[in-house]
């Protein structure tokens, strides 16, 4: 059964992507400028991003907790998935990726304040 986050970032089918539905959403609010286009592909691709590292985390703590919850767990196995370079890169990824999308959405933020013809949407919405 795929995660939540390999779910998102390798949907199975165009037409059940939320989160294209969603960076969609936003390319028709924002203002129809050439940095809108590319504001918006940018961050797609960081939100794919994240969510291919934040799977690739998660599946190292899977692999942890079978390892774990085996019947007769092996000295080799419990080194093997403490093993820890790969998942650390994954969060420096990670941590990276979350930095860019704050700033993407400021910008985004920005782009929405200064378009003509949109209201401010209620705070947390």
């Amino acid at each position: 059964m795929p995660t939540f986050a390999a779910a998102l970032s390798r949907p199975s089918t165009p037409r059940s992507d939320p989160l294209r539905e969603a960076v969609e959403s936003l390319s028709a609010a924002l203002p129809a400028r050439a940095d809108a286009v590319v504001l918006v592909e940018l961050l797609e691709d960081d939100l794919r991003e994240g969510l291919d590292a934040l799977g690739d985390v998660e599946a190292h703590f899977s692999e942890v907790i079978e390892a774990l919850g085996a019947e007769q767990p092996s000295p080799f196995a419990l080194l093997s998935v403490a093993d820890e370079q790969r998942v650390l890169q994954r969060l420096d990824t990670l941590m990276g990726v979350v930095t860019q999308v704050r700033r993407r959405l400021s910008k985004a933020s920005g782009l929405l304040r200064a378009s003509p013809g949109t209201s401010p949407a209620p705070f947390g919405r």
